[in-house]
């Protein structure tokens, strides 16, 4: 057990933790759930039926972990909604100059800010889909859902952040065209 323990953690620890700490957006909680996840993972590996892949299974030991989590907390939704603060997204390219880099943090704002609009079902979707890039079958069994649900939701999910984009930048045009009528 403790080569596959290792093996699991060497693959996985990291994009667990970035899931974790996309659902709480605190470091430490974030730290302190990965750990509950690996406990759960040495309780009860002896019980993985090989139905899924190792990957799908760990996910959905973490999110079982946030939703926990959440559950444990006064008005847990209310707080999910709450912990989706995405300024402190990193960007992967170190080439962008930094008006681009400048420019690329605002637009991951704004998105990461919509994103906080979406519903806990949407926001699992895309976080599972784009941010930690998982297939439909893979965020389907996560999810306990259909492959057509993930789908759905998805397609439904993307459209929601789209129309919160398309607002902030009508509000946006609004605000500078405002600044510049008082300016006149």
């Amino acid at each position: 057990m403790d080569s596959v323990f290792d093996e699991l953690y060497a693959k996985y620890h990291q994009d667990v933790f970035n899931f974790l700490i996309y659902m709480v957006h605190n470091r430490q909680q974030a730290e302190d759930l990965v750990q509950e996840v690996y406990i759960r993972v040495l309780k009860s590996y002896q019980n993985f039926e090989g139905k899924s892949s190792e990957k799908t299974w760990l996910f959905s030991i973490a999110k079982n972990v946030a939703i926990d989590h959440f559950r444990k907390q006064r008005n847990w939704k209310a707080r999910l909604l709450d912990k989706f603060d995405w300024s402190r997204q990193e960007l992967a390219s170190g080439d962008a100059t930094p008006e681009e880099i400048a420019v690329e943090n605002e637009n991951i704002q704004v998105l990461y800010q919509c994103l906080k609009q979406c519903t806990t079902d949407y926001r699992l979707v895309i976080i599972m889909r784009y941010l930690q890039g998982l297939s439909i079958k893979e965020t389907a069994e996560i999810l306990e859902w259909s492959e057509s649900k993930v789908k759905t939701t998805q397609h439904r999910a993307l459209k929601k952040l789209k129309e919160e984009m398309n607002e902030r930048a009508r509000k946006g045009e609004q605000a500078v065209e405002e600044l510049r009528m008082e300016r006149s």
